[in-house]
């Protein structure tokens, strides 16, 4: 439950996912993100509560026609949107209009959010490679064409399977994973008190102790127990129903959502290996969790972090002793 909710938050708001960090690139220098951080957050919190009340005012509606406890009326994911739904909708006056309504939204909010995540990748890739940038037509164009027919896989008439092992793996662990990290990275690496003054330098205050408190302690603290008791109470999605999902549905998940997750360490041994010159590992671990601006020696005589260069000399005096 624990896992789902975290999940479910992350959906949401969308940390961990890029697409916060796509929209911020888009943002003045000066924009008042410690505003829009808890205006977006207190808006989805309400949406959330709301939604609550409506959802449930159904299955509890659903309950009394029907003369079943809730529980037995309650179902999660696409049963609960595809098929009781659609069931308590039908029965109420006007079911035609509401149904309308109700798969309207459906629609809309799958675009919605498949702009955002789409937004994601195709700004960390213009970024990256200009010649994306300079055809984003195109690319958005061949983009959303594969998106489409690989979405035609949840199509079939096994499509609910496929959905099923989609929804249990490829945004559950690996999203939690990648915050964790984005986490240790921005709070212990890069660290929180250069964090405060960057913020101090965009909108004129730094966060309170707080806020200071929760990024460096409570956040990586809370994610990782949430990872570690959910792989405790783990259970194989083969054993809710192993005529559907025989064993090898998990193996597959589990690549699925190793294939994310294992891009972290992948990248982090290249960078590690692309360090140019001679240096031990504990150096080239120094000069890639240096950040760039900082014009300081990181390791001895000749090496350095300097102004997003990396310089490598033993012959090179270090900045104190020229």
């Amino acid at each position: 439950v624990w896992v789902d909710a975290a999940t479910q938050i992350f959906f949401s708001l969308g940390p961990g996912f890029g697409v916060l960090l796509a929209f911020a690139s888009y943002n003045k220098f000066h924009n008042n993100v410690y505003k829009d951080a808890l205006a977006t957050s207190l808006i989805n919190c309400c949406t959330s509560f709301v939604s609550g009340f409506v959802i449930f005012s159904v299955l509890g509606y659903m309950s009394h026609k029907s003369g079943k406890p809730i529980n037995e009326v309650v179902d999660e994911g696409p049963g609960l949107v595809f098929v009781v739904y659609p069931e308590a909708i039908a029965t109420m006056p006007g079911s035609t209009f509401w149904a309308i309504i109700f798969f309207m939204m459906l629609l809309t909010l799958g675009l919605d959010s498949s702009f955002g995540g789409s937004e994601a990748v195709i700004t960390a890739l213009s970024d990256e490679f200009p010649i994306i940038g300079r055809n984003r037509k195109v690319f958005v164009a061949v983009l959303f064409s594969v998106d489409f027919f690989v979405g035609l896989a949840c199509c079939t008439q096994g499509g609910f399977f496929v959905f099923s092992v989609l929804d249990r793996y490829a945004a559950g662990y690996s999203i939690l994973f990648a915050v964790f990290c984005e986490a240790i990275a921005v709070s212990w690496i890069y660290g929180i008190e250069r964090l405060q003054e960057d913020i101090r330098e965009m909108i004129g205050f730094a966060p309170g102790i707080y806020w200071r408190t929760c990024l460096k302690f409570f956040a990586p603290a809370f994610i990782g127990i949430i990872i570690v008791y959910g792989l405790i109470n783990y259970k194989p999605l083969s054993a809710s129903d192993p005529d559907a999902f025989p064993w090898w549905t998990d193996v597959i998940g589990w690549l699925m959502a190793g294939s994310s997750m294992v891009m972290i360490p992948f990248v982090a041994l290249y960078k590690l290996m692309e360090v140019p010159g001679p240096a031990s590992i504990s150096q080239r671990l120094r000069i890639l969790t240096t950040p760039w601006r900082d014009q300081q020696v990181t390791v001895g005589n000749g090496v350095r972090s300097e102004t997003n260069q990396i310089i490598l000399n033993s012959d090179t005096p270090a900045p104190d002793q020229v």
